[in-house]
């Protein structure tokens, strides 16, 4: 029997309220498979299952706030016989919940929901257009969405219950606020943060880069391709981050158990703002290994996800050294503070034309400021500085970034 758990998604969550299932009592189950949907401070996220199975038993409803380490439901492991656990499926609370939480007798809930084939993908709604669709009475199967990927936005929701005939009675309660859901988040940040400060001893490396060589090929690479396939900067500077942080190890891992845990893969969490306000860090998973085309498809998923409110679980559990990019706010150098339990962040700052000495010579280039932020616990200041060293080698040859 393994016990499938409510998932730590990133420092600053505690707890997380489930809004769906997706599977039921004796479906089976594959690694990574999406198998519940959680709402937290920040997004509504898909939860991943990290082990093949059958499912035993959900043990919490749809609805229900619970805290992070809660089980959420039993897997029976391959080979496994499900026993007596399939056959009370049909009346357990749990699975109700999933189906359709409704106060009607239980032959006239099982009907329908029998006719309706389980979801095999969850549509994505942001978790504020969630609430208020429940609040206004919205059918969200009915609604069309115009957000990135296909979301379900608050002004979708809004155009269905205006062109729905009226309801009768309607609740004079309203979802949470804007600056409400703004204030949540900004607390969870704080204490996330604040306890990266208390307990991780920084120490701040910098360096600047000479940006021409990277920059001339990018115009070169993308003049010969569509507007749709060129790769942006930020890509090379995730990329050149992901190799560096191959080779260094001590900066791409865990502090955890008063010890540092280096990571099986490098997993670079991208630092990406809200519309409306705060930031989450997800994670592009295998860096080192993918080619720029790949990577910049990746990253525009990602932020475009981010945005709409749904990402996924290993997405928000797997960075292993994050990356902020400040330079679009005209913001010179970053020093970022650490995400736990992450022992590294790297931050860039704006792009600035300089009279620089190049090749012998005297003349304006481009140079941006890079940054480490790093845990004295598991590196100290020399390694660090080759860290940043490795990162400015890698973007004066941007060609070995491609493969």
């Amino acid at each position: 029997m393994i016990e499938f758990k409510m998932p730590a998604l990133g420092a600053d969550m505690d707890e997380g309220t489930l809004d769906q299932w997706l599977v039921k009592p004796g479906d089976g189950v594959t690694r990574g498979q999406i198998v519940a949907v959680v709402e937290t401070t920040k997004a509504a996220v898909e939860v991943e299952c990290w082990h093949d199975g059958i499912v035993g038993e959900l043990l919490v409803p749809v609805g229900q706030t619970v805290q992070v380490g809660t089980t959420l439901a039993t897997l029976l492991e391959p080979g496994d016989k499900p026993g007596g656990a399939a056959a009370p499926a049909p009346t357990t609370v749990a699975e109700s919940a999933a189906a359709q939480p409704a106060a009607a007798p239980a032959a006239a809930a099982e009907s329908p929901a029998a006719a309706r084939p389980a979801p095999t993908h969850r549509r994505w709604v942001s978790p504020a257009a969630r609430r208020l669709a429940a609040s206004l009475k919205v059918d969200l199967d009915a609604v069309s969405g115009t957000g990135p990927q296909g979301a379900v936005t608050i002004n979708d929701v809004e155009h269905a219950a205006a062109a729905a005939p009226p309801a009768p009675a309607p609740s004079k309660t309203t979802p949470r606020s804007a600056a409400d859901r703004a204030a949540e988040m900004r607390k969870a940040i704080a204490a996330a943060m604040s306890r990266s400060k208390r307990e991780i001893p920084h120490y701040y490396l910098a360096d600047e880069v000479l940006m021409e060589s990277s920059r001339q090929w990018l115009a070169e690479r993308n003049a010969q391709r569509p507007i749709t396939e060129r790769v942006l900067s930020a890509a090379l500077l995730i990329k050149a981050v992901g190799v560096a942080a191959q080779r260094f190890s001590e900066f791409n891992g865990f502090w955890r158990d008063d010890g540092y845990q280096p990571a099986d893969g490098v997993h670079v969490g991208v630092a990406i703002s809200l519309r409306g306000g705060g930031l989450v860090a997800p994670a592009i998973h295998d860096v080192p290994g993918k080619k720029l085309d790949e990577l910049m498809a990746d990253l525009s998923d990602l932020v475009a996800r981010a945005r709409a409110g749904t990402l996924r679980s290993s997405e928000m559990s797997d960075p292993t050294i994050t990356v902020t990019n400040l330079g679009d706010q005209g913001v010179a150098t970053v020093f970022g503070v650490i995400y736990p339990p992450q022992v590294a962040l790297v931050g860039f700052g704006r792009p600035t034309e300089k009279v620089c000495a190049v090749d012998g010579g005297i003349r304006i280039a481009t140079t941006v400021q890079v940054s480490v932020a790093a845990d004295h616990r598991a590196s100290d200041g020399h390694r660090g500085a080759l860290f940043l060293a490795a990162i400015n080698d890698l973007l004066q040859q941007p060609e070995l970034l491609e493969k």
